[in-house]
């Protein structure tokens, strides 16, 4: 408490509270401490911290404002453990040892405060000043997740044209894998076609340099490699028509998305200039009837 003077209590109110608690801290010759883990702490400085505003508030000099701060802290350490009926003596002595350091007008008032703070609410302030609390803290940390940062309005359409929109994004999102999936077969059927072909030369290969190649084997190892090339192409001929008339189908339904699309608002579509000049010919039509009338 040697630091706290009148200067120091005056810097204290002149700060914010999250500030001035803080630097009333450093006066009183605090360490640091976790104002979540040792609430117990950050209770009593909130205590001396709300004195010292009162004391302010009712206009006590700043040399009696830290004055007020020593008699809250004291009365504090000394009601430890009291019951409330001595709490209330402890109180009154107190007052009685300060009245040569305050006017009868701040003792009432300093009276008052504790009155209706301290000593009403007594049984907490013991329950929380006065006895070790076992505290089962657990903290955890969660990310969130803002949402990303909107485009300008001038940016938007409406509701029924951005999901006409949509439904074209996605039937050409589907031609597109249909053409896809040709590619891919063409490029599996490939392989295949090159390994069955593989497989059959090597078997003669393996034969001729044994016995030899007679005219009705090579004949049927001709036939055998045209089989397997008509079969490849028969294969990827029915899927090609296949997907050729998915993807008709496809574009059909586009064309009649496109037949049916929804009109957007002329306003919103056009822009400021447009509006404009849209705005002063309406004007000047609504002057010409009524001249008309006149």
């Amino acid at each position: 408490m040697a630091l706290l003077t009148p200067q120091g209590v005056k810097k204290v109110f002149q700060f914010q509270k999250p500030e001035g608690r803080e630097y009333l801290r450093k006066l009183l010759n605090w360490g640091e401490f976790d104002e979540v883990r040792d609430s117990r702490t950050s209770i009593l400085l909130d205590t001396l911290y709300d004195s010292l505003i009162f004391a302010v508030g009712k206009g006590f000099p700043w040399t009696k404002v830290a004055l007020v701060v020593r008699f809250t802290e004291e009365l504090l350490q000394e009601t430890k453990g009291c019951s409330i009926t001595e709490a209330i003596i402890v109180l009154a002595n107190k007052l009685r040892d300060y009245q040569e350091q305050f006017n009868m007008i701040h003792l009432l008032a300093l009276c008052d405060y504790f009155h209706n703070t301290f000593l009403r609410h007594y049984k907490l302030y013991q329950y929380v000043l006065g006895q070790d609390q076992d505290v089962n803290l657990s903290i955890a940390y969660l990310d969130v997740c803002t949402p990303p940062q909107p485009l300008p309005l001038s940016q938007g359409v409406d509701q029924e044209v951005w999901k006409h929109e949509q439904q074209v994004a996605e039937l050409d999102a589907a031609q597109v894998q249909k053409r896809t999936n040709v590619l891919l077969l063409k490029e599996a059927l490939k392989l295949e076609r090159e390994h069955r072909l593989q497989k059959m030369f090597s078997g003669v290969l393996q034969q001729q340099q044994h016995e030899g190649l007679r005219k009705e084997e090579l004949e049927n190892l001709i036939n055998e490699a045209i089989h397997i090339q008509i079969e490849c192409l028969k294969e990827l001929l029915q899927y090609e028509i296949q997907i050729t008339f998915d993807i008709l189908d496809l574009k059909l339904q586009k064309k009649t998305l496109n037949l049916n699309a929804p009109v957007p608002f002329p306003l919103s579509i056009m822009g400021q200039p447009q509006q404009d000049e849209l705005l002063k010919s309406t004007k000047a039509s609504k002057g010409k009837k009524g001249k008309a009338k006149k």
